[in-house]
Formats: C-alpha cells, structure tokens, sequence
C-alpha cells in the first residue's frame, strides 16, 4: 500500500489557550477550517470531504454541497482515512479538522475527558497521569531509568515549547531538569511538569490529490506521507494498563512496546529506517511516554534511551531532533487537536514552516499519537521532494 498521489499542502492552528470564553468544540473547529482556507488562498468550493471527529457538522457548517464526511478517531487515524480516500479516486482534497474548547471545567484539576465517569465502571477510577505511571515505574524497574532521565526530556521539550510562538508555554522558559524535579508530585514517578498541559484550540489540515495540489501550491509546500501504522491494544482509558497486555509471549506484542509493529509499518510502507529520520514530533503525554516510544519505535534498543540522555544526546545539534514545537506539554493540550497538531508540526518541518524549531533540512519527518498508558499507540512518517 502507498500514498503516492496523496500530499499534505496546508495546515492552520487557532489560538491556543488555557480556555477560550465563548467557544465549544465545534465552533472552534470551523474556525480553524476558516483560517486555514484563508491562508492557504483556497476557496471552500475545492474541498470535497471532511474527515476529524465532528466531520458531518463541519460539512454542514462549511456549506459543503453534495461532499464526503467521516466522523472518524482524531490525529493520525483522520489521516489515514483522508488519504485512502483520495488515493482511492472517491475525492481529490479532504480537510482533517479537530477543535476542543468548553469543556476545561476546574481549571485547577485533570482535564475532564481524563478522569473516569464511574468508579465502578471505569476500573478503580484511574485517570491519565497515575494509568501512565504504572507503565514508567515498570520500565524503572526492568531498564533502570529514573525521574532525572524523565526531567531531562520534560525540560528539553517546555523548553522548546517556550520558544514556539503562539504557545500556551510561550515565554515561560527556559527550563531545566532541576525546574521539572522542584514541581509537585501528580502520580509517582511524575511531577506536575512532567505531564501535560491542559488547553483549549482547534487545529486543520488539507490533504489533496498531488496534480491537484501542483495546481495551487508551490513544490515545496507538497509533503508526503511515506508510511502509516496503526496499534491498539484495547479501549482508551478504561483498563489499568500493564508491560505484560496482551499477555503474549513475545516481548515485541506487549503493551510496554505498544507502538513498535506501527513504526515498523509505517517505516517499511516507507522504505525506511529510524536512522533515516530527521526529525522526530513525537506525542508527549509524559516525559516518560517520550523514552518509552524511542525505544518501542527502535530509534534505541530497549534500556538504552536512558543512557543516551545522560550522554547528553538531548542537546546534541547534531542528533534528531524531537518533539520541537513544545508538544502536548507546553504548546497545546487540546482536546482533540492535540493528536492531529504533531502531524502538522512534523508537515510543517518538512515545509520548512516549523519557527523558531525548524531543523536545517529537514526531509524526513515521524509523527506519533497515543501510548502506553493509552492502550493505542500510531505513527506517521513524512517527507517531501520524492
């Protein structure tokens, strides 16, 4: 299976905050639609399909006549429906839109969509931080990683976040190991910045068939998706989740490397390898999560990334970048778009789009959404000029 006449021509972020007044998740979303065909030059008559979780209300809203819509899961599962569309023939451009505001509630506790309706229903009333907490404190223990390992990551990527404008963390940086270690404890081994933003924004995306896309975008703005994988393991955040899941007996299928068989996919529809990538906009949930892809996706064998932090491969120029828009933790932890947001980021590096955090020519991009304590883990890898 390939992509060949599928690319990636534009991408639009709204404002990113910790709450927008006045806006709920679909208003949100028409307003990234609106302020991507705004940049982009592209007027509504030449979008054919909608895809993204509110895709039918988006069509409506956008007065799309006679289009396709698939309300379908957000982030790279969006894309890939997208782009089979159109290398299938069934449309020539398709939108890939999320938004999420109005649902934040207490500012001062988990996001909503975190925590467990039920008790009874949803395990032992798990949420995000302490589900993923069980995964860290068994790679601890089986590979000898440790919280400073994790601070390290946390503190490269707030950094970076720091500097990207239009950040929910823009300007509140820099920061080290030692600012990640002096914040408070969530659910052991995290701290308050280890984990997660919460946030509010909408995000858009336009994929079109590539004679298409020569039509109204110059070369370089064409990016292609080299490859796709998809992993799950089970029903997001309704489990408490363990290395061992689903209890196979190769080390390869577990949970604790959920994710390898999607990069391994998505490198072989690719013809690539981890080595080729340049830059990597991985999905941030934790700083631990960070470590554990690395070594699921093989960019490290497993045990290992920790000792390439302490080596001081984080602030290497000259080793793969990642995560360099801030990520999950400090440019945007929307609802939805949040997923979607690390393929544009990585589309963006490709574009050379990407701000203050672009890699020198970058042309090879991977992407991921999902992870351990999540049960589903995916990956996209991009490029550009093929």
């Amino acid at each position: 299976m390939s992509f060949d006449d599928v690319v990636i021509v534009a991408t639009h972020n709204t404002t990113q905050a910790r709450s927008l007044p006045g806006h709920d998740s679909r208003s949100i979303a028409l307003e990234a639609c609106h302020g991507l065909l705004a940049q982009s030059g592209i007027g509504v008559d030449a979008v054919e399909s909608v895809f993204g979780s509110m895709a039918a209300d988006l069509v409506y809203d956008l007065g799309i006549v006679n289009g396709v819509a698939l309300n379908s899961a957000p982030g790279i599962r969006s894309v890939f429906d997208a782009a089979s569309a159109i290398e299938s023939g069934m449309v020539r451009s398709a939108l890939v839109v999320e938004g999420g505001a109005g649902h934040r509630g207490d500012a001062r506790a988990t996001a909503t969509w975190t925590r467990p309706t039920h008790v009874w229903v949803n395990a032992v009333g798990l949420y995000t931080a302490a589900e993923f907490a069980l995964v860290a404190r068994q790679h601890m223990s089986r590979y000898g990683s440790d919280e400073n390992d994790f601070a390290a990551i946390a503190a490269r990527i707030r950094t970076n976040g720091s500097r990207t404008p239009g950040a929910v963390y823009e300007g509140q940086g820099p920061f080290t190991a030692s600012d990640i270690l002096a914040s408070r404890m969530i659910a052991e081994p995290f701290r308050l910045l280890d984990c997660a933003t919460t946030s509010e924004g909408g995000a858009a995306m336009l994929l079109m068939r590539r004679d298409v896309a020569r039509d109204h975008f110059p070369e370089s703005d064409l990016v292609e998706i080299l490859g796709i994988g998809i992993n799950t393991n089970g029903p997001m955040y309704k489990f408490p989740p363990s290395w061992e899941l689903p209890h196979s007996a190769t080390a390869d299928s577990t949970n604790g490397n959920i994710g390898r068989s999607a990069a391994r996919a998505a490198f072989r529809m690719a013809g690539l390898s981890p080595s080729d990538v340049d830059v990597y906009e991985g999905y941030d949930p934790f700083s631990f999560e960070v470590l554990r892809q690395l070594e699921a996706f093989e960019f490290f064998a497993d045990g290992e990334a920790k000792d390439a932090i302490r080596s001081g491969w984080l602030d290497d120029p000259s080793t793969m970048a990642i995560v360099t828009d801030g990520g999950t933790m400090s440019y945007s932890h929307a609802k939805t778009p949040q997923l979607l947001q690390r393929v544009m980021r990585a589309a963006q590096q490709i574009q050379g789009r990407a701000g203050p955090g672009q890699v020198a020519d970058a042309g090879i991009a991977f992407a991921s959404n999902g992870g351990a304590g999540a049960l589903f883990c995916d990956a996209i890898v991009l490029g550009g000029g093929r």
